[in-house]
């Protein structure tokens, strides 16, 4: 017997039984408030919140943050005529010139943050990741309070979708946190009382 079959008889003699799964892996967080944890955690990834009621509302918020602002796109038709930068483009690579993109997303995760898109929203998969700045609007009655809940809610979705959570960020150089080092400097989320399909 070589050595590598002695090892791996050994490794045979001493593998640990199985365990059944669990039936359920779901746990509920027990938020006393859904929306105000959601924007706490939020706050702590360097996140603003802002509620605004309606498309209007939407719409003076985005002139006041953002007046100073060229190659402004996004993809809510209430800010047609706020947007100077058209998304109807061929080439994913023309998006890399916008400064502030304000996208629709479905919905939101108070448990870390996170912002869940789709090409239900998107005409191009890259936006979200080239724009100097990002801002989400989700309506506010679509927050869930955990990663079970948000799967949940995706049971049935088909094709692309990914989670966002604050702007790009990482630590790895010198041990420092560098905000806006490969994606987005800036996120913003819009929480709306109205309905986003208008």
């Amino acid at each position: 017997m070589t050595s590598r079959e002695r090892i791996l008889e050994q490794i045979r003699q001493n593998k640990p039984a199985a365990l059944e799964k669990p039936e359920s892996i779901r746990f509920d967080s027990g938020y006393q408030d859904t929306e105000s944890k959601f924007i706490e955690t939020l706050t702590a990834i360097y996140t603003e919140v802002i509620i605004v009621k309606s498309h209007a509302e939407l719409a003076q918020k985005a002139e006041e943050l953002y007046a100073s602002v060229v190659n402004r796109a996004s993809t809510l038709p209430s800010l047609a005529g706020w947007s100077d930068f058209s998304l109807n483009i061929a080439d994913p690579h023309e998006l890399e010139l916008i400064e502030i993109a304000i996208v629709e997303a479905e919905f939101g995760v108070a448990e870390n943050g996170a912002v869940w898109i789709s090409d239900k929203y998107l005409p191009h998969r890259a936006l979200p990741f080239i724009t100097q700045n990002l801002a989400f609007v989700i309506p506010r009655k679509a927050l869930v309070n955990n990663m079970h809940d948000a799967y949940e809610r995706l049971s049935d979705t088909t094709g692309w979708g990914c989670f966002i959570a604050g702007p790009s960020k990482t630590a790895d150089i010198e041990q420092s946190l560098v905000i806006g080092a490969h994606g987005a400097r800036s996120m913003v989320i819009f929480l709306m009382d109205e309905d986003l399909d208008i």
